[in-house]
């Protein structure tokens, strides 16, 4: 199984904000940092949300995603991309949107999606973990 993961947008935001999820954010993207792929819908997301609701200005949301594009492993959506979308949106009931984020981290042969948008611990295709970095893991006690 590869060790290729995929970065939801959330994540992103996240690791240029200052709040409480930037910490896990960023230390979970340093860890993976070559393995980390994204995708061009993720890109677009990323500079909506950064200059519609986390106060960056356009020019700085731009060279975010330059710099993004510049360290990370990018998939571009494709027609093939919307359409198996489509199909994982019939199979799984998932929005749109979000099977095309599944789409391109198939696509991408990653094995884990890092969300918190969608079920934790998911398996889609018998090939891809959904996991939520947020969810504590609960120890079992003796």
């Amino acid at each position: 199984m590869s060790d290729r993961i995929f970065v939801d947008t959330n994540l992103w935001v996240y690791s240029y904000s200052k709040d409480d999820k930037s910490d896990k954010c960023n230390e979970l993207l340093d860890k993976h940092f070559e393995k980390v792929h994204l995708s061009t819908q993720v890109l677009g997301e990323i500079f909506s949300v950064l200059t519609k609701k986390s106060g960056k200005t356009k020019k700085e949301a731009k060279q975010i995603i330059s710099d993004l594009t510049a360290s990370f492993n990018i998939t571009d959506v494709l027609t093939v991309t919307i359409n198996n979308a489509i199909d994982i949106s019939i199979k799984y009931a998932f929005s749109y949107w979000d099977s095309l984020i599944i789409a391109s981290a198939l696509e991408s042969n990653c094995s884990v999606l890092y969300t918190e948008d969608m079920q934790d611990g998911q398996i889609i295709d018998n090939t891809l973990k959904i996991v939520n970095p947020f969810t504590a893991k609960k120890s079992k006690k003796p």
